[in-house]
């Protein structure tokens, strides 16, 4: 049997829909439960127990003073890929923290962005099958010109949802 939870049973009756309208439909529905992420308009384009990938337009209500996605844009874009990815690995029981997020500026980005953030097979046993524990969560995001502007490591961790 598939690994189930909150997030991929909110998911499923979106698969049958063709890809651009699931990707629109499933982020309305995350935007509403994280306020914050549906006002940047956050695009949730793959999501998979390995991979998930998120977008930003590079828009007026998300840019800086020269035009380009702002800083706190690009860490929530790369916040809320490397998230997911343990969100969808994570049973119903426990929640996942951000611990550490940290972004490196390193060059002006051009353009949208996407962030990439991958986990390995040992990172989902461990995620799924440790009562709390920590993870760090490698995270690529790029730009138009397929350049990195950020440097991420985002570590999060998750435990249990009832209070000792």
């Amino acid at each position: 049997m598939a690994f189930s939870n909150n997030i991929t049973r909110a998911m499923r009756p979106f698969q049958a829909l063709p890809e651009s309208l699931r990707q629109r439909a499933i982020s309305m529905i995350f935007g509403r439960v994280v306020p914050f992420v549906g006002t940047s308009a956050l695009l949730y384009e793959e999501i998979s127990e390995t991979r998930v990938i998120v977008s930003i337009k590079n828009r007026r209500k998300v840019q800086n003073h020269i035009k380009s996605v702002h800083a706190a844009a690009m860490a929530l874009l790369a916040e809320t890929a490397s998230g997911f990815v343990v969100g969808v690995n994570l049973p119903d029981d426990k929640m996942p923290l951000i611990k550490t997020l940290k972004v490196d500026y390193v060059r002006r980005s051009s353009g949208d962005l996407r962030a990439v953030a991958t986990l390995t097979q040992a990172d989902i046993n461990r995620i799924r099958n440790e009562p709390k524990g920590e993870v760090l969560v490698p995270v690529v995001v790029t730009d138009a010109t397929g350049e990195q502007p950020v440097n991420c490591e985002m570590l999060w961790a998750w435990t249990s949802k009832k209070r000792k």
